[in-house]
């Protein structure tokens, strides 16, 4: 059991479902789908939970009702919510329109800017996970990569992103990276990084390191729904990695966890990862 530290979004998915595939000017039918549980913060953080090990998500909700919502639906899942600030206003709802095959467009608001309070003591922690743009994350990083792994998703904008482990899809890549795959993650990471990990969905996942390239093949799904499959695959990699397997072995326990979120109409995990688990 590892203690897992995660800096990331907990959200309140609004789900609509749409009747066909979206396109410019187009007109759709919908059903609403209701609310549920959603976010970095849960999408990783749950399947973590259900593997055993302590996790605890630092950001921040309105006080209102939605957050709340978040805060108890969270702990019900079984994550530490104690470090989650709340702040004044709105939590605002995730909108997620989702089409039959699968593939989801998000419109969100806009987020305040979160300030990270001074970090905790990392020698209590054995991973921190960033996928946040969370004021300070690359101070608490770098603060925390001399005591436990530090693995990170890929900003969206250039901002630093120090850590042992980069992980970015191959969509994010585009039009960012022009050259070598490996220095483009050192220029964002630094010289302490270790792995460049680039996922593309069915096609598998790039491993990018010093010494090596590597291609690992993704599991076989039928898509149901691929909200959260990022999330899966980190909370699947940093799994691995505290179970003291090498890399790619652990992501190829992180392409099982994602074939199980695509497989479900959910964005945090289902019941088949929980039950893999259980099997385990």
């Amino acid at each position: 059991m590892a203690n897992i530290l995660l800096v990331a979004n907990l959200n309140c998915d609004r789900i609509f479902l749409l009747n066909h595939p979206i396109k410019t000017g187009g007109r759709f039918h919908y059903k609403d789908g209701g609310q549920r549980l959603g976010g970095g913060g849960a999408n990783t953080g749950i399947g973590l939970v259900w593997a055993g090990h302590q996790v605890s998500l630092v950001t921040e909700v309105g006080r209102d009702d939605v957050g709340d919502w978040l805060l108890a639906e969270a702990s019900t899942q079984g994550i530490n919510c104690s470090l989650i600030q709340r702040r004044a206003g709105s939590t605002g709802e995730m909108l997620l329109m989702m089409t039959p095959d699968g593939e989801r467009t998000i419109i969100r608001p806009e987020r305040p800017k979160f300030e990270l309070p001074l970090p905790p003591n990392w020698q209590n922690v054995d991973v921190l996970y960033i996928n946040s743009s969370s004021e300070g994350a690359a101070s608490w990083a770098k603060t925390a990569m001399p005591y436990c792994w530090v693995v990170a998703q890929l900003a969206k904008d250039q901002r630093a992103r120090p850590c042992h482990v980069l992980i970015a899809s191959l969509s994010d890549m585009q039009g960012r990276c022009e050259g070598d795959p490996w220095e483009f993650a050192k220029s964002i990471s630094g010289n302490d990084l270790k792995y460049f990990v680039v996922t593309d969905g069915e096609n598998g996942a790039m491993l990018y390191s010093a010494a090596e390239s590597v291609l690992v093949a993704a599991v076989p799904s039928q898509v149901v729904d691929t909200t959260g499959a990022g999330d899966a695959y980190a909370a699947g990699l940093i799994h691995a990695l505290v179970s003291q397997k090498e890399i790619v072995a652990a992501m190829q326990e992180a392409a099982i966890w994602s074939g199980f979120a695509v497989a479900c109409n959910s964005s945090i995990p289902g019941k088949g990862l929980k039950h893999y688990l259980t099997a385990e």
